[in-house]
């Protein structure tokens, strides 16, 4: 829990840092409100059924009720920055090792308002490169893409209206499955013309930089369609800021991206880390990847779920959102009010995701599990009302103290305690210290070896440092030790 709330103080930092304001929204909304939302994803939402005459349902993220936060409020909302962490749910098959998981906890930031173009687009992406390199993720990529340029590529393929987000769904599973498999979903499930998804792939394999833009905007078929048009511009804008933000070489505009959900109206994105892709598939040089396996086990009964082999699965995206400019307007029309709309773009970090990735390094590295950088010690007498003092004096500078809650424990006993929390000050009090004013400080200081974590040892005749009780506090703050474990 230390590692998760670590991460999750890193990502609030990041938050204030771009200038938001912290909102909270309930973890259940009417069932009205979140549906229709989510595309063929809605089948994932939890139902609470019927709760005194109302139908309930558990969020499914917190896009949702912040734009039926925001059509409360009338959409007349100044531009602004809003941030929620909170719990999620979704009624998917559960793959705990990867973050994968039924309730689990996800962090927003929205910029909502009229703003020039791109600009908040920019600052979202900025956001997400700025969190990722504070956090132990490792090497990160940014896939990027437009709405209306994916659009406009179906249209200018020939896909009817009402097949664009149906076959928008079946494309955004390209990271996860081989073209073939794609396709077959396309003409065999969805009813689309075999020609068709032939002249969707040729567009949807390419993936690039500001090369591949100035390629989609020497194709006539493409320019000549106006949704097409607009994305290729808002992205040539874009890139032109992120150059300014020094970000531009972590993204990939992937032309194959389409993100799932419904609302969505403008530029969309995902942050990937190695480990986001199903090891089977990254490892398949061909067309067909090693099929997902499942773990053989005894026979199950007609409501069991087959378990899924975790070592088969990817963590799967980290951080992922868009823009969405019609969605508060779809909340104050049902409310019978003028259909305000409030454009809005938003990114989520997957907190448990993230977390997935970060703690076997935690592991490694030998993070602690505890903030406490004092324990408090006495020897001979116990010392107990002298020992509770100095813990209150340390609290009150703003150092982080604890001390064994016994009258006359035995030092080693109290050792002890202070090396299971890793403390790298002991403090230990003594008559002859207490009558000169002063305390016996002892750094200490654990190190991997072999994989076990181990203290190292004080050399011989170190019995700690004699510092005077009035400067104690100042002494500490201004130590190597103390500023490094603060920072971290």
């Amino acid at each position: 829990m230390f590692c998760r709330e670590s991460i999750e103080r890193t990502v609030k930092e990041c938050f204030t840092t771009y200038g938001g304001s912290c909102l909270d929204t309930p973890v259940f909304e009417r069932k009205d409100i979140l549906a229709g939302k989510y595309g063929e994803d809605a089948k994932l939402i939890f139902d609470l059924m019927d709760q005194g005459g109302e139908q309930l349902a558990l969020r499914y993220d917190h896009t949702v009720p912040l734009a039926r936060y925001l059509a409360m409020a009338g959409a007349i909302i100044p531009q602004s920055k809003l941030w929620q962490v909170g719990k999620v749910y979704r009624r998917d098959n559960p793959v705990v090792s990867k973050g994968r998981m039924r309730e689990f906890s996800q962090a927003d930031f929205d910029i909502c308002g009229t703003w020039d173009a791109m600009i908040p687009d920019a600052e979202i992406v900025s956001l997400i490169c700025t969190v990722l390199g504070k956090l132990d993720v490792g090497e990160f990529t940014i896939k990027i893409n437009h709405r209306k340029i994916l659009d406009g590529v179906f249209e200018v393929c020939g896909v009817p209206a009402e097949k664009i987000r149906p076959i928008s769904s079946a494309v955004d599973k390209l990271d996860k499955l081989p073209w073939s498999e794609v396709k077959k979903e396309m003409t065999d499930e969805k009813g689309l013309d075999p020609a068709i998804a032939d002249k969707i792939g040729e567009y949807v394999k390419h993936k690039g930089g500001p090369s591949l833009l100035e390629q989609l905007s020497a194709d006539e078929a493409l320019m000549a369609n106006a949704n097409a048009k607009q994305g290729i511009t808002e992205m040539g804008l874009l890139f032109t800021y992120l150059r300014v933000y020094g970000v531009i070489d972590k993204l990939s505009f992937d032309l194959s991206l389409a993100r799932g959900l419904d609302y969505y109206t403008g530029i969309i994105y995902e942050a990937v880390v190695e480990a986001s892709a199903p090891p089977s598939f990254k490892a398949s040089t061909t067309d067909a990847p090693v099929p997902l396996k499942k773990k053989a086990k005894k026979p199950k009964a007609d409501d069991e779920e087959e378990e899924i082999d975790e070592s088969q699965v990817g963590v799967g995206s980290i951080a992922a959102g868009g823009r969405y400019d019609g969605l508060v307007g779809m909340f104050t029309a049902a409310a019978g009010r003028k259909a305000t709309d409030l454009p809005c773009i938003g990114i989520s970090f997957g907190l448990d995701r993230i977390f997935a990735l970060v703690w076997p390094k935690w592991v490694e590295k030998g993070g602690r599990s505890k903030e406490t950088m004092v324990y408090v010690m006495a020897a001979g007498d116990g010392l107990l009302e002298e020992r509770i003092a100095l813990v209150r004096e340390l609290r009150e500078g703003g150092i982080k103290a604890d001390f064994l809650a016994k009258k006359k424990p035995k030092l080693t006993a109290q050792f002890a305690a202070g090396e299971q929390d890793e403390v790298p000050f002991a403090i230990i009090l003594g008559a002859d210290e207490l009558k000169s004013g002063a305390v016996k400080v002892k750094e200490q200081k654990w190190e991997i070896v072999g994989g076990e974590k181990k203290k190292i040892q004080a050399e011989q005749g170190d019995s700690g440092t004699l510092v005077k009780r009035e400067g104690l506090v100042e002494w500490i703050k201004a130590t190597s030790t103390f500023r490094e474990l603060r920072q971290k």
